[in-house]
């Protein structure tokens, strides 16, 4: 009886270890695959904040609504494309560029990509077919983004909804190769890191660099950005019902930010963070600058840029913002 006893306690112990071992095994493949998704749920998370507040995406591949503030994103646009970019509106376009459509349709889309070719369109402006792109695509300056923020947007743009709208082809003025700045492009962008955040100017450099500041904000002569007036604005944005001028926004007292406070660099873009700041007609008082999108900023990025902003160099350049 004793060895009864004994052997059923052992196949009872054996069975208990197994059954708890099955758990724990079950338990940590559940916590295994909850990281993976938590971490999956940031990335997407990262990719979306850049695409619809920094790198602003969203907003060149939509349709956008000026009738409103600041033309925010029409609703259920995203990243469908179609939007057009011509010298009507700004004289330094040659010809009718068209916003792609950046959505995952499979037919009209970028469904059909795999990330290494989306890539390859960011950062160094070359489609899956091996067409290049018109650099009002900012790729240059999409080549210095830190490879998992690319990354993150790629994921992000996956999670759209898919839009089946085929974009028309461009119609330029000039041959492409005039245009497409391949000198300026590294190879890969493999070893491209964030700055840390805690330099600020450091970071809010890059901030700037992606969100491609420099293009609306530095004037351009004779189809070409004049870097030695970087940041100096006064490019003219034709939106039909009224004309603006892009602000000086170098560190020059006079005509620029030089004079500025943090706070009140900050409210240019937070007010806006409440639709009703931009959901109405101002008629001839609008901007092309998306400040509905950039609104999305966290505080901490507003002034990593604003504190970069006032690193650079003053120039004096009074701009008029509605010119006649």
């Amino acid at each position: 009886m004793k060895k009864l006893i004994a052997f059923a306690a052992i196949c009872i112990s054996i069975i208990a270890a197994a059954y708890f071992s099955s758990c724990n095994n079950q338990d940590a493949g559940t916590e295994a695959k909850n990281r993976k998704e938590d971490s999956l749920r940031k990335v997407v998370e990262r990719g979306d904040y850049l695409a619809n507040h920094v790198a602003a995406c969203i907003h060149c591949h939509s349709k956008r609504d000026f009738s409103k503030y600041s033309g925010p994103v029409i609703p259920g646009t995203e990243g469908g494309g179609g939007d057009v970019f011509d010298n009507t509106i700004l004289d330094a376009i040659p010809g009718t560029l068209y916003g792609k459509n950046i959505t995952p349709d499979n037919e009209t889309g970028i469904g059909s990509w795999t990330d290494d070719e989306i890539l390859r369109a960011i950062t160094h402006g070359i489609r899956k077919n091996g067409d290049t792109l018109f650099p009002i695509m900012p790729y240059v300056n999409f080549n210095k983004m830190a490879k998992d923020d690319l990354l993150s947007i790629v994921a992000y743009l996956r999670t759209l909804k898919p839009i089946n709208n085929k974009v028309k082809d461009r119609q330029l003025m000039i041959p492409i190769s005039m245009a497409y700045p391949a000198p300026a492009l590294q190879n890969a962008v493999d070893n491209n890191v964030r700055p840390p955040e805690s330099d600020m100017v450091k970071y809010g450099e890059y901030l700037s660099t992606v969100a491609d500041c420099a293009t609306c904000h530095t004037p351009f002569v004779k189809g070409q950005l004049d870097f030695a007036r970087a940041y100096a604005g006064g490019n003219t944005f034709n939106l039909g019902e009224c004309r603006v001028n892009s602000a000086n926004i170098t560190s020059d007292s006079a005509t620029g930010l030089g004079t500025w406070t943090e706070e009140r660099f900050m409210n240019k873009f937070t007010v806006y963070r409440d639709e009703k700041a931009y959901n109405f007609n101002p008629g001839k008082q609008n901007t092309v600058m998306p400040l509905s999108d950039y609104a999305g900023m966290t505080d901490y990025d507003l002034k990593a840029i604003y504190a970069y902003m006032r690193t650079v160099k003053a120039v004096s350049n009074q701009v008029e913002k509605f010119p006649k």
